[in-house]
């Protein structure tokens, strides 16, 4: 039988590995929020003629838009961010950039005034905040008839942090190379996420009470590296038929929900890994209490 969870040190090791170069992507590049959490305005356009983002974007700069940030949609339109125009201000500039670029056709027009920005970002956080305390009580609930039914609750949640942070970070450095701004389909990815990861989760543990119950083996850690085994390739399987989906989003949608798709690529592969790697793995240690023996890894690098 393989013993994938006595290398538990080493995929805490990897996770810590990835979290850490996120944080720094993180403190370097930063997350830029998009229109939903700042004032401005988005204008989406449609050319007759073909013209690159580069020279959008300096035609942008020379009429004093030097803020604009411009992204193409899968049908081809321009999704132009600037800072907030009033109704005037918009048609002075579609008319400049028809003088330099030809005909357009207005394809929709977006204005957020810096309260409900406010309002967004605080309901945003409050969601998320509040769908992980829900977790942690539901999976402390659904496991109560086993020994140590917190452990199982608080396992799950640090792993949906896991998840969280390799998001945040993958996603500040793609921001940052291509200039990416987050907006609520970023947040709806990342609630898509976890709800997808602690399902995933939760069909790991599952098997984990199902073999103790059942009585298997004395060991806690073999009942774990055996309901591992049992629900691997399922949980892979799952997760590849989703990822597959994402792609085809990515490829045939664009723009208008690229950071949807985006997070949720990422997050399927990171709540896949923690699911069958990092929880199990932290659920065994506690139970252990051999915290200390998740640290090798990093004293080998001393």
């Amino acid at each position: 039988m393989n013993k994938i969870i006595q290398h538990r040190p080493l995929f805490i090791f990897i996770s810590a590995l990835i979290i850490l170069a996120g944080l720094a992507s993180l403190l370097i590049f930063g997350l830029k929020p998009g229109i939903d959490f700042s004032s401005g305005s988005i204008l989406t356009v449609k050319f007759d003629q073909t013209i690159s983002i580069d020279e959008l974007t300096q035609e942008l700069r020379s009429l004093g838009h030097s803020e604009a940030i411009v992204q193409i949609t899968g049908d081809g339109d321009y999704l132009i961010r600037t800072t907030e125009l009033d109704v005037s201000q918009k048609v002075s500039l579609e008319t400049s950039l028809e003088e330099t670029f030809g005909n357009l056709t207005e394809r929709g027009f977006e204005n957020v005034d810096p309260l409900i920005a406010k309002q967004t970002t605080q309901m945003a956080l409050i969601a998320v905040g509040a769908a992980l305390v829900g977790i942690l009580l539901y999976v402390t609930w659904a496991f109560r008839r086993m020994p140590k039914p917190f452990h199982y609750g608080t396992c799950a949640v640090i792993a949906l942090f896991h998840d969280a942070l390799v998001v945040l970070g993958i996603f500040a450095l793609l921001a940052g190379i291509f200039g990416w701004e987050i907006n609520l389909m970023f947040v709806i990815g990342i609630m898509a996420v976890i709800g997808y990861s602690i399902n995933n989760t939760v069909v790991v543990f599952d098997r984990i009470r199902e073999n103790q119950l059942k009585g298997i083996h004395p060991s806690f850690e073999v009942i774990v590296n055996q309901s591992i085994m049992e629900t691997i390739v399922r949980s892979i399987n799952s997760s590849f038929t989703v990822i597959i989906t994402v792609v085809a989003l990515m490829l045939f949608l664009g723009a208008s929900i690229q950071n949807l798709s985006i997070v949720m690529l990422i997050g399927l592969i990171a709540g896949t890994y923690d699911s069958l790697f990092v929880a199990p793995s932290l659920l065994v240690t506690w139970e252990n209490g051999d915290w200390g023996k998740l640290l090798k890894p990093f004293k080998k690098l001393n």
